[in-house]
């Protein structure tokens, strides 16, 4: 790997990591060694790259640093290319339009010979589900997860019976069959996920979640990993 793209990535590691990276991590990710990482960490404060920390205990790179806009591999074009073209396929409208702005963005300023798979059709993957089905906005419930206030629904279970929930919104889900909302059941006392096919109504409340919605989704993501939704 040439010194630049070394560089790059390692600005990238620090970037993604939520907490001190040591340089024995750094130089396993890149297959290099450590003195190397240790010359590339001081090659980068050298330009004024804001990189805390020192060996033996990590390094921190400071917010409000980026590099120029798409500086990109082609994995990570593809990366991007996909992850896209699903919300695309998948969300509602609003946020299928926003994937669809994001993919005009890159190809906009791509080489021509890296456009092929951004606008290649047979790599989009239609869903599994009739988006038309869902009865409830999802760009609405999305307002409500990030002002923290929760949400008044009627719920049908597989049977048809339906049931009065108030709802902690916390995270949209996009299964194969369906999209759910997970959320914390104030009936149940428990984490549960209602698919949006079989929310009959919704009403959206002024009324605010009582905790740190940030808590809860760590509390919820703890739940899945221990027992994932089958």
């Amino acid at each position: 790997m040439r010194k630049a793209d070394r560089l790059f990535q390692i600005v990238q590691i620090l970037r993604r990591a939520s907490r001190p990276v040591t340089a024995d991590a750094i130089a396993a990710e890149l297959e290099t060694s450590k003195r190397s990482v240790y010359r590339d960490i001081a090659a980068l404060i050298g330009q004024r790259v804001p990189i805390r920390g020192e060996a033996g205990i990590g390094y921190v790179l400071d917010g409000g640093f980026d590099l120029p806009p798409l500086m990109l591999t082609a994995d990570e074009i593809d990366a991007v290319a996909l992850g896209a073209q699903w919300v695309a396929g998948h969300a509602d409208p609003a946020l299928a339009r926003a994937a669809r702005d994001v993919l005009a963005k890159v190809a906009a300023v791509l080489p021509e010979e890296m456009r092929a798979f951004l606008e290649d059709p047979s790599a989009r993957t239609p869903p599994a589900w009739d988006i038309a089905m869902d009865r409830v906005d999802a760009a609405q419930l999305r307002n409500a997860i990030r002002a923290g206030r929760k949400v008044a629904i009627q719920y049908a279970d597989p049977t048809g019976a339906q049931t009065e929930r108030t709802v902690w919104p916390l995270v949209i889900g996009y299964h194969h069959a369906a999209r759910v909302l997970i959320g914390w059941c104030e009936l149940r006392q428990d984490f549960r996920n209602f698919r949006l096919d079989r929310i009959v109504a919704a009403e959206f409340l002024e009324a605010r979640i009582p905790v740190d919605p940030g808590v809860m989704r760590r509390k919820w993501h703890a739940t899945f990993r221990a027992s994932p939704i089958p």
